[in-house]
């Protein structure tokens, strides 16, 4: 991916209080608005017919239905396995993990474009970006915050997939910026008119996830360290949603028991405690990190009665279900702020070996 001079990339490589709310939306000045971020879908040209492969139509529909594959990248692999596996135990499906025909039936139910050709808001080409980030957690906290790196970083997680990707759906010699068009994976404007009380600019934020702010209930929350995945269920025990996680290390093993969650902090900051991370350098010091989705707990930390322990987003989203982690259980961060939206105080969160 080449970075241009203009700031644009080839990708030529790879309820009260809602009416308190409202009242302070008028009183901002016209010339003082929000810049939009809602994508300006755009026809497709005629002579430009595209056809999306079998995987990535289903990890589109599964994404869209809470299915997580993690990233959309048109590829197979083990957390497109467990996503399918996922969305057959709640159909009541033979559980094969492969997409058959009574799986692609029960997905082509509510059948969707694969993909969407976009134009990409000035709002959201705007940033604001954090180009260069250290790897040390001390030079870290001297950023006054740690966003994405660029425009291709901010666009992948906007729609769920990666860089290369957005590489590969696009012609060779396409260019990203303001007003450019792009071929997107079909992840959704979300409704803004859901939106709740904005704490800490989480609606943006999920605005810029293309997460939806409302989420159906869970009142249970399941993590099993041998499938790799945490679960969420209804009050009928019914599994309404699915995501790959990584959880645990050989010197971090996940703490396996029932735990309740305690709350969840939006955009939170991070508190650097080089005593609690057995590979801290002797010469790190206790820090404070600023928000961002590319801090080390991404755009949401939902914390569980396990001191120190808890579920959040990440900065690496192709990592997750392929590394590992200080303990904790980490999520792309569409899909830790999606389950951000579906948990509240109390819900148990079971972990299991």
């Amino acid at each position: 991916m080449v970075l241009l001079a203009t700031g644009e990339i080839a990708v030529s490589d790879s309820d009260g209080n809602s009416a308190k709310a409202a009242a302070a939306d008028q009183a901002v000045p016209a010339a003082q608005a929000a810049p939009s971020l809602r994508f300006e879908d755009v026809p497709a040209p005629a002579n430009n017919a595209f056809k999306a492969g079998a995987v990535l139509q289903a990890q589109v529909e599964l994404d869209r239905l809470g299915f997580s594959p993690g990233v959309i990248d048109g590829r197979e692999g083990k957390n497109y396995a467990r996503a399918i596996r996922g969305f057959q135990m709640a159909r009541g499906l033979p559980q094969t993990g492969q997409l058959d025909d009574a799986t692609r039936q029960a997905l082509d139910r509510q059948p969707i474009p694969a993909t969407r050709l976009v134009r990409i808001p000035a709002g959201f080409a705007a940033g604001p970006f954090t180009p260069n980030i250290p790897k040390d957690a001390s030079a870290q906290a001297r950023l006054p915050s740690l966003q994405y790196r660029n425009l291709a970083e901010a666009l992948a997680e906007r729609f769920h997939t990666t860089p290369q990707t957005l590489k590969t759906l696009n012609p060779a010699d396409a260019k990203i910026g303001a007003g450019a068009v792009l071929r997107v994976p079909n992840v959704p404007d979300v409704d803004e008119a859901q939106f709740g009380p904005d704490e800490r600019s989480w609606n943006e934020t999920l605005d810029r996830l293309g997460v939806a702010a409302v989420q159906p209930a869970a009142a249970k929350v399941v993590v099993d360290k041998s499938d790799g995945i945490l679960r969420a269920f209804d009050a009928n025990d019914g599994l309404i949603a699915q995501f790959p996680a990584t959880m645990g290390s050989e010197h971090d093993p996940l703490p396996i028991g029932e735990w309740k969650i305690q709350g969840v902090s939006r955009n939170p900051e991070f508190h650097y405690n080089p005593k609690l991370f057995w590979d801290a350098s002797a010469q790190d010091k206790a820090a404070v990190l600023k928000p961002g989705p590319n801090g080390p707990v991404g755009v949401v930390w939902i914390d569980i009665s396990k001191p120190h322990y808890g579920i959040h987003g990440t900065s690496e989203p192709s990592t997750i279900g392929r590394a590992e982690s200080h303990g904790c259980v980490r999520l792309t961060n569409w899909d830790a702020a999606k389950l951000a939206q579906m948990v509240k105080p109390g819900v148990p969160a079971i972990f299991l070996e």
